[in-house]
This record gives C-alpha cells, structure tokens and sequence, in this order.
C-alpha cells in the first residue's frame, strides 16, 4: 500500500498517522520492541536481556535483531521526544513486571542501573545516537526514572532516606494513573502489595518475639520507627473491642442511614467522626471546620436519598480536607490537628471514613503518598511529627487488614480491678490468615462512581 492511501484511509476524526523514515507508523515501531523484548524476557537469561536493552538503548548498536534497532531509530529520528520517552518507559515495565512475576528481583534492580551507564554522558558525532542519549539523560532527571528507581526498593533495607519506609505509599499513584502503561501499573500495584504484606508479617514477628525472655539480639528488627511504644500503640488500637470497636460502630453507623436523605447523611457523618473522640479542642475543631464544606458540598443532591455514588464521593473529600486538598501541599486541617497532639486521633478519623467506605483507601493512600513527596526533601528531624503521623498511620492500617488478626490476652494471675486500660496488663497476639489473592487489575482501582450532576 502506498503512503497516499495510508493517510487516506485515516479516520478523519483523529490525527494523522505520523509515519518514521521506513514508512511505518510510530505505534507499529513500538509494537516491533515491545513484541521483541515481551520474547526474549521469557526465554533468555536476564543478564542476556539486559546486554540487548543497553545494545538498543544505550549504545543503539550490534542488537541481535537489525529490525528491532531500525524500530528504535525510527522513533529516535521522528524527533518526538514525548513518544521516545513513553516507549522507553513501557520497555523498561515489560522487563521489570515479566521479572517480578517470576520472582526474579536483582535484575530489576540491574536495570534501574543501566541509566547510570557513563557511555551515556560522552561526546559522539552521531546526530541521532547525540538526540537518543540526551533523551536517556532527560529520562534519567525526570520524574519516571524517580518512579522507576521505586522497584529497588526491596533491596534497600540498609538505611536511606526516612521516606523510603513508606515506598508502599508512594507506588499507589503510579497504579491509579490511567494514563500510566498497563505494565507499569500492575508492577506498582503488585510491589505494594509484597511490602505490605511484608511489614504486616514483620510486625506480627516482632510483636510475638518482643513479649517473650528472648535477648535483645536474638529479637527481630522493629519494622517501625516508634521503638518499644509500638506495642502500647497495638494494645490502645486493639482495646477497643465488642460494641464500641471501630468496626462495630462503622457498621451501626451504616445501618442508621441507610434510606436517609444526602443532607442527613452528612449531618450524622459530622457525629460518627467524633464519637468518642477525648480530646475537646480535636472535636471543635473537626466539627467547626467540617461544618463549613460538608453543608455546601453537593448541596444539589441533599433532598436525595443517599447512594453509593455520594458515599464514596463524599469520603474523598473529607480525606482531602484532612490531608492534601491540592494533591501537593498538607491542607491547613491537616496541620491544624496534627498540632494539637497525639496523631493517632486523626488516624483514627481516616481510619473510621475507610471503615464506612472501603472504596476510599486507595483515595486516602494517593494522598498520604502526596504528604510525603511534600516532606521528603526535609531531614527526619525537622518534620518528626509527620513522619510519627506516618508511623502510627501505617501501623494502625496494619492492624484494620484484611489478612491479620490481633487479640490482647489478659496477663495470668492478674485480678486487679481497675478503672482504665492498662496496656501493661496485657499480652498482644497475632495471626496471619490466609493470604487473599489479588483482584483482576481493573477491579481494584475505585473509582468515584458518577454523579446525575457535576458535583466538584
């Protein structure tokens, strides 16, 4: 077919089909790598896979496939650097997801240092390999081989920076950005998840070996950074048992709206919040401050009965009020509370939002990952209220999943009555259930489901 009749047969609607020097199309030169790369991932050793990704992309010569380096070629002369940049990076997910699934982790973290390959830097007479590699190098500053570096994560378990304990945290954007490569996101999604469940397991490890006449050096690493009153934290969560357990309360909470009007639901939503909360200033001020949005918000649907739809909506919005309200900067609710003590009351706030919405989580989690991209260039010292925020946060979320289970057993011989919980009193105990599988990829990104009506 001549290149006239491609362009003619183009749907009108849509932009023309950019075609390279060889007279292929730009996704048809993607289509070449990434066939070529998904082949040999599966079948060669990964050293070998790793030597023809640098022969592509690094040194752009000698690649065992002549039509593979014309396809990289192709893209790098069609002088496109959004397109360059977004080939680079699925190629660069197909390895890592193709590794992980096999549970073959170092060279994931090879290729993450392929970038820092010196031939990148030197002088060449090649206008072409020049472009390519100023593109590696822009890559390389960017904010995509930040996201990339995350998946090495798992072997840093010597000391970096504070904000590298809460990685976990700091995937979810990745997964839940549409426009992100599929790869990319089932990677991201499925590295949470492995660290995750790893400091859920190490924490029960911890807590089992702490409470026992084991020496201090035969204990296993605290996975927190709270110390020893990690313990009193757990005990404190876990306290809160039969009909006044958080859970318990979530799910009255559910059953007295239930056929409610939309302006009710979010009265009794201002009620639920701080129930049983102590502290008197953390109530004011979560109650004068929800006042003035939760009146206004979605005013249109309050004769409504309340839906799914506005649940979920309505969550994320308190998150945001207590968290990030830009995706960037803390909101001032955010710091506000946090000012006036101990933080485990806003955790316990996020905490009773995802026990009435589980849908949300993912919500809240994308905008704790915001938090700490804002105080992550900041020492651990200057921002030690928001990292033990962080601490208790992950904590206490540890303890409300799905997959464990803990229970406070009273000390033998113990009989003293007495007024208030003593968490001295009692032993903590953990129990891994069985591990859940995780969900088909589309099913697991919630999503605000719509409205009859722009609401935001």
């Amino acid at each position: 077919m001549m290149i006239r009749d491609v362009l003619s047969n183009a749907p009108q609607n849509q932009p023309p089909i950019r075609l390279t020097k060889t007279g292929r199309n730009i996704q048809q030169s993607q289509d070449t790598i990434y066939r070529f790369l998904l082949e040999i991932v599966r079948k060669w050793p990964p050293e070998e896979v790793l030597l023809e990704f640098k022969r592509l992309f690094i040194y752009h010569v000698d690649s065992v496939s002549s039509d593979v380096l014309q396809a990289v070629y192709d893209i790098v002369f069609a002088n496109n650097e959004e397109d360059f940049r977004n080939t680079l990076k699925r190629c660069c997910y197909i390895l890592v997801n193709n590794w992980d699934a096999s549970r073959n982790y170092k060279p994931i973290k090879e290729l993450i240092q392929l970038f820092v390959d010196p031939t990148i830097g030197r002088y060449t007479a090649s206008p072409t390999l020049k472009r390519l590699r100023h593109w590696i190098d822009n890559f390389v500053k960017g904010q995509d081989y930040t996201e990339l570096k995350l998946f090495a994560s798992r072997y840093d378990d010597q000391a970096g920076p504070w904000s590298s304990r809460y990685t976990s945290y700091l995937l979810v954007p990745q997964y839940i950005d549409l426009s992100n490569p599929i790869e990319q996101r089932e990677a991201a999604r499925a590295l949470s998840k492995q660290l995750k469940d790893r400091f859920k397991f190490d924490l029960a490890m911890y807590i089992a070996k702490s409470q026992t006449n084991a020496p201090t050096s035969q204990l296993p690493k605290n996975p927190t950074a709270l110390g020893e009153e990690v313990l009193r934290l757990i005990k404190a969560i876990v306290a809160r048992k039969g009909p006044f357990s958080y859970a318990n309360v979530a799910n009255i909470f559910l059953n007295q709206i239930e056929n409610s009007s939309y302006k009710n639901f979010k009265q009794s939503l201002k009620q639920y919040l701080i129930f049983s909360v102590d502290s008197k200033e953390y109530v004011e001020t979560l109650r004068s401050r929800l006042n003035e949005r939760l009146d206004t918000l979605y005013a249109s649907h309050d004769d409504e009965p309340v839906s799914n739809a506005l649940i979920l909506r309505t969550c994320n919005r308190v998150i945001e009020y207590l968290t990030t309200e830009n995706q960037s900067d803390p909101s001032q609710l955010f710091i506000l509370l946090l000012s006036q003590g101990n933080p485990i009351t806003l955790v316990i706030t996020l905490l009773k939002l995802i026990l009435i919405c589980k849908h949300a989580r993912t919500h809240l989690e994308a905008r704790i990952a915001e938090l700490i991209k804002y105080y992550q260039d900041f020492p651990e010292d200057e921002c030690a209220w928001v990292v033990n925020f962080l601490e208790v946060f992950n904590v206490t979320f540890a303890i409300h999943a799905e997959n464990v289970q803990y229970n406070l057993i009273k000390m033998q011989g113990d009989d003293q009555a007495v007024h208030q919980f003593d968490p001295d009193r009692y032993r903590i105990f953990s129990q891994l259930k069985r591990e859940s599988k995780i969900e088909p990829f589309p099913e697991i990104i919630p999503v605000e489901e719509p409205l009859s009506e722009a609401g935001d």
